[in-house]
């Protein structure tokens, strides 16, 4: 299919090229949130980390990727882990509330011997 200048292969390229963009932008984005969020980087270290993926951002970010990725997925789950548990204070879960739930539960028949040993054993 052909229309004018632009082939269904222009068409398909342009997408890919567009996907692989949103997916570099992306790449970006995380570095730097990691970089700037990290405190056991000084300042300085940091500035010479952005310059170096401002002015070679290719290599700058695949060597941040190769030097610092076993970290980041570190870094990352321990930030989940903080807002799971500032979540928790502003709800006000409470682990002894959630038992009792559980208690109340296998009263009522809702809940199997397996399941009440299960899911307390998640809590506990």
């Amino acid at each position: 299919m052909h229309l004018g200048n632009v082939s269904f292969g222009n068409f398909l390229l342009d997408i890919l090229f567009i996907v692989f963009f949103v997916v570099w932008f992306w790449m970006i984005i995380t570095v730097l949130v990691d970089l700037l969020r990290r405190h056991d980087l000084s300042g300085w270290s940091k500035v010479i980390w952005v310059i170096f993926l401002v002015v070679l951002p290719y290599i700058g970010v695949f060597a941040y990727l190769v030097t610092q990725s076993g970290s980041m997925a570190r870094r990352s789950a321990e930030q989940a882990e903080e807002a799971r548990e500032q979540l928790r204070k502003v709800v006000g879960f409470s682990v002894a509330d959630e038992i009792e739930k559980l208690d109340r539960l296998k009263a009522s028949g809702s809940l199997s011997e397996t399941e009440y040993k299960a899911l307390r054993a998640k809590l506990v």
